[in-house]
């Protein structure tokens, strides 16, 4: 087994492009913080979601790689599987970098918000978006099932990053005036 190659180019490019926009994405954040606080923390909970993305997609493709399933009945247990593992550190990395919350006293009660937050929003739209992707709409550019369970997955990601933000700034990290 090889590096999967799409219209004669190895996937392994994106080894470099990754990471490569994955800094400009941060250095833009931080650049349009400046002007506005909303940018700066964005930024931050963005590159905790790139972050967050990478576990959520190593453990799926390891998933994928291991059973040899792509997509059909088990690929949204698997997706919950590969987010569920993202969440965990996901917390503390929100809670003290990106909203800046520090110990509010709340202890419990925020992580359950968070948590609620996940499943309840943001889980539910990731694995929904990701599956309806990969289930109900054909591959395009000549992309194979395990490619197309990875767009998939962006397209969930892109989704879920909306839903969580607003619930993170909203109920769970608000900081009281």
């Amino acid at each position: 087994m090889g590096v999967p190659h799409y219209a004669g180019v190895s996937y392994f490019w994106l080894l470099l492009v990754v990471p490569i926009l994955w800094i400009l994405g941060v250095n833009l954040g931080y650049f349009l913080g400046k002007r506005l606080e909303f940018f700066n923390q964005f930024g931050r909970f963005t590159a905790i979601g790139f972050t967050n993305a990478a576990v959520d997609f190593g453990v799926l493709n390891l998933l994928i790689f291991l059973t040899g399933i792509s997509a059909g009945i088990w690929y949204p247990v698997f997706k919950i599987t590969s987010f569920v593992c993202a969440v965990i550190p996901s917390f503390f990395w929100n809670k003290y970098w990106a909203f800046e919350a520090g110990d509010t006293g709340r202890g419990w009660s925020e992580f359950w918000k968070f948590i609620s937050v996940m499943i309840g929003a943001t889980l539910v739209v990731n694995a929904g978006v990701a599956s309806v992707v990969v289930n109900f709409v054909r591959p395009v550019f000549g992309l194979d099932a395990p490619a197309w369970a990875n767009v998939s997955a962006v397209a969930g990601s892109a989704a879920a990053l909306i839903f969580s933000f607003t619930g993170f700034k909203v109920a769970v990290f608000k900081t009281e005036p």
